[in-house]
């Protein structure tokens, strides 16, 4: 059965849980949605940053990574499917 879901913007939210190795970060995020038949289901994302100082030594972030950032980013995607696989339940993952 095919579901349509309706999300709900919230302001100032916080991850869930999030993993950082050097100046790669991977942040999880609870998210709620309304399910065609008025249930509430929630369901998980994640987003994944790399932190950097520009020429103004102002700090930014960008999705983008370079190649020696790959381990790292590596390491702490496992490391957020882990938490996700131990404490979330089947219904939550899907």
């Amino acid at each position: 059965m095919q579901s349509t879901y309706t999300f709900e913007k919230t302001n100032a939210r916080m991850p869930v849980k999030s993993f950082r190795s050097g100046a790669i970060n991977v942040a999880i995020w609870e998210n709620t949605s309304t399910v065609k038949d008025g249930q509430q289901a929630t369901f998980y994302t994640i987003s994944l940053e790399r932190r950097y100082k520009d020429r103004d030594d102002t700090w930014k972030s960008t999705p983008s990574l370079r190649v020696n950032d790959l381990p790292k980013a590596t390491l702490i995607l496992q490391k957020a499917y882990e938490y996700l696989v131990l404490t979330s339940t089947e219904e939550e993952l899907n």
